[in-house]
């Protein structure tokens, strides 16, 4: 499969081989369909069809020779990102089909397409106190509610009130991907990983640091309702076990995006913009010397 961004068009060239050449091939036609498919996998009866542009390559007639024919679709919306989950799969492809009196000579080539995003406007922290009463009193908080794939996960664990005999403390990403809707709605979670923060029991006051680098994992971007049919999210889930093996949890949704590689946080594009304008003076006044 090859990979293309979500805001470029799809160009290229289908080659037809003949395996014996001189040997002529007759057709009904040459047609090639550029297609984006959602396949629920417990409804495998049905493909939900959410984008289809087609082009006529060639007439009908007879080839006696390999050949190419090129192609262009300039105007394609790939308005989702390509998925591959547990129970869904959503996946663009284009489909050459050689139109014959009896059996079609189909082929098909995948594309994977990537929704590159730019920095958020607004990225607060994760801020929560959980606690069980006159027991457990923890703050928690992360630096920001929203991570782009490559990003690192900085947060403390601050612990105000400790009475019970903890015994360890652990961080895991949770991603739960939903499929269907109303009665028909069906999740599927997955840990994606799973790490220890803390070994032994905590003291009151005592903070413990968190760093959770989002490369090292598998992770797509957030999808919220495609095309209604399915949602990809993801949380922080921090689980505490005691002495007699009781845990207790809390998870906090955070949302994932993928950079693009020309993004610029909301702080310094001021200063990008700032640059350009400089620079373009520079120009304006080094062409403006070069004239006198």
């Amino acid at each position: 499969s090859s990979g293309i961004n979500a805001e470029y068009g799809v160009t290229g060239k289908v080659n037809i081989k003949l395996k014996q050449e001189g040997k002529k091939l007759e057709h009904q036609g040459i047609r090639i369909e550029f297609l984006g498919l959602i396949e629920i996998y417990y409804d495998r009866g049905n493909h939900y069809e959410f984008v289809k542009l087609d082009k006529d390559l060639a007439r009908p007639g007879d080839l006696s020779e390999s050949c190419s024919f090129p192609f262009e679709f300039l105007k394609v919306v790939k308005q989702y990102e390509s998925y591959s989950g547990r129970n869904v799969r959503l996946r663009y492809f284009l489909k050459v089909t050689i139109c014959r009196r009896l059996v079609d000579i189909i082929h098909e080539k995948g594309l994977v397409v990537h929704q590159l995003s730019s920095y958020p406007e607004t990225n607060s922290p994760l801020k929560m106190e959980v606690g069980i009463e006159d027991c457990l009193h923890i703050e928690f908080e992360y630096n920001r509610s929203k991570y782009h794939l490559n990003d690192v996960i900085v947060g403390k664990i601050y612990f105000i009130l400790v009475r019970i005999k903890i015994k360890h403390m652990e961080l895991s990403i949770i991603k739960r991907e939903t499929t269907g809707s109303g009665p028909n709605t069906y999740n599927e979670n997955e840990q994606i990983s799973r790490f220890e923060i803390m070994d032994g029991a905590p003291v009151r006051g005592e903070s413990i640091p968190i760093r959770l680098f989002l490369s090292a994992y598998d992770l797509t971007p957030t999808m919220k309702d495609v095309n209604k049919k399915f949602s990809v999210r993801y949380y922080l889930n921090l689980v505490l076990v005691d002495e007699e093996d009781r845990r207790y949890f809390k998870q906090q949704e955070i949302t994932l995006w993928r950079k693009s590689p020309t993004s610029l946080k909301p702080e310094n594009r001021g200063v990008a913009a700032l640059e350009n304008m400089r620079t373009t003076l520079r120009r304006r006044v080094v062409d403006d010397q070069s004239v006198l």
